[in-house]
């Protein structure tokens, strides 16, 4: 049984890379049009494939989708406004989502081994 220590520091290197999906895209944002772009395509693609990614290496965790979720949360206040909200739950449920496809995979090539 991995321990909540492993698993935490096992997060880390996703956690950086969400990090800088959450805040570096959208310095990108120059007008409406780019924060829809940005908001609803991008960040949640690199979301998804993140999660994927860490989903086919260390298999699934919820702790990880709570952290993909909430490490936008700050995001909020810097860049966006009250209505970006919504995002936290979005971006959360891309992460579920890309974590559980990655864990098939991890659990699909475990079987095979």
């Amino acid at each position: 049984m991995v321990k909540i220590k492993d698993r935490l520091m096992g997060i880390i290197p996703y956690g950086l890379l969400l990090i800088i999906n959450y805040y570096g895209l959208p310095l990108l944002i120059g007008d409406t049009g780019t924060a829809m772009l940005v908001l609803l395509v991008l960040v949640p693609l690199t979301s998804f494939g993140c999660s994927m990614v860490y989903g086919v290496k260390q298999g699934f965790h919820f702790l990880y989708v709570g952290i993909a979720s909430l490490l936008f949360v700050p995001s909020i206040f810097i860049f966006y406004n009250s209505t970006a909200w919504v995002y936290v739950l979005i971006y959360g449920v891309v992460a579920l989502a890309g974590n559980s496809i990655g864990d098939m995979i991890y659990r699909k090539r475990n079987k095979q081994q």
